[in-house]
């Protein structure tokens, strides 16, 4: 990370409840000295907003802000999306496997802002395809779906979560043991999938345009464009059993589920490795999206840039060193309270584990 971005003056008080925010050219800002530490830059000058009177220095618009191993947050981005566990990771730099854990949530929020701040905010200029990618969490007690939307182009535009009920063949035991779970942690809601997808379909197609969107039979997406009456949506469904060519309008939905089982060790079949919480799988599932959109290629065997600059929104692929080149803010990137605010600050549950630790911070956003 170059020591250039930390030489700049602040771009904004880092106060969210500031009222420099309402007028950010008459905001003023004071000098107040500087300290040193041992990772480079060495030397970090420090601010006084003249507004709130918050302090602040320019280590707070940097992404590795309170890290004492800023140097490994590069290193894991890459080997999150290299199918490695944490606990390999932890191995690899010599660290505790929590410590991994940490970064991955970190890098998780800053790929989810940094989505969110470049995916296009217009009306979709190519067919969109959806379909939910199935895992699980926990254990296989608890079944989940990662609603992706999909582009002809590979750009995936969005994701969220549903959490499902097991289903399929089980034995007398596993059904006696499924029982026994929902009545201890209660049962998922029934119409989940639908108001998930509703809800990807609102932050994905802006109201008041017309999208094509090509699907699989799946019931619950019927209601769920049923319900999203200020747009127009042309919905176009292909069977599921149908061969997964080039030629299947689904492919480029089943390339990335491919590519998500490729490249995430959490994602294999049959693996130890599995998300325990479905949170670190939401964070984990936003750096792969940023990897594919803005780094990887569209081909392996042609140079054809990322999805990303087949669609305009960048000139070239990006490095990890540039996505992760400046600090990114929630209230200046998300424009509601919805689901990626709450996945944000880590509060989608898991019902095998109640007490999961919620991301509740006072200056570091």
């Amino acid at each position: 990370m170059s020591n250039h971005a930390f030489l700049r003056p602040p771009p904004f008080c880092p106060n969210p409840h500031c009222d420099s925010r309402t007028n950010p050219p008459t905001w003023r800002f004071q000098r107040k000295g500087f300290y040193l530490r041992s990772h480079p830059p060495h030397r970090i000058q420090r601010y006084r907003c003249s507004r709130c009177g918050r302090y602040f220095s320019s280590q707070t618009f940097a992404t590795t802000y309170w890290l004492k191993r800023p140097e490994l947050l590069e290193a894991v981005f890459h080997r999150l999306v290299a199918c490695s566990a944490l606990r390999q990771i932890a191995r690899e730099h010599q660290v505790s496997h929590s410590t991994i854990r940490t970064l991955s949530d970190r890098l998780g929020r800053h790929c989810l802002l940094f989505h969110e701040r470049l995916r296009p905010k217009t009306p979709p200029t190519e067919p969109l395809v959806l379909d939910g990618f199935r895992s699980f969490e926990h254990s296989q007690y608890w079944p989940m779906d990662l609603n992706l939307v999909v582009g002809p182009s590979l750009f995936v535009y969005g994701f969220n979560d549903v959490e499902l009920r097991r289903s399929g063949t089980m034995r007398p035991s596993q059904r006696a043991r499924r029982a026994v779970l929902e009545e201890r942690h209660g049962r998922p809601e029934p119409n989940a999938t639908r108001d998930r997808v509703e809800a990807l379909l609102r932050r994905v197609i802006p109201p008041k345009t017309k999208a094509v969107l090509r699907s699989d039979e799946h019931p619950a997406y019927v209601r769920a464009i049923a319900r999203l009456r200020d747009r127009t949506i042309v919905h176009e469904r292909t069977s599921s059993r149908a061969a997964r060519t080039t030629r299947n309008p689904l492919f480029a939905v089943n390339l990335a589920d491919l590519l998500i089982r490729h490249s995430s060790a959490n994602h294999k079949r049959e693996t130890i490795a599995f998300s325990k919480r479905r949170q670190s799988a939401l964070y984990r599932m936003a750096v792969w999206v940023v990897w594919r959109n803005y780094m990887k290629g569209r081909s392996e065997n042609r140079r054809l840039g990322p999805p990303a600059v087949a669609l305009g929104l960048i000139g070239k692929a990006l490095k990890a060193r540039e996505i992760l080149g400046q600090r990114l803010f929630p209230e200046r990137e998300i424009s509601d309270r919805g689901w990626l605010w709450e996945c944000y600050f880590g509060r989608i549950p898991t019902r095998a584990m109640p007490g999961c630790r919620v991301r509740r911070v006072r200056y570091a956003m």
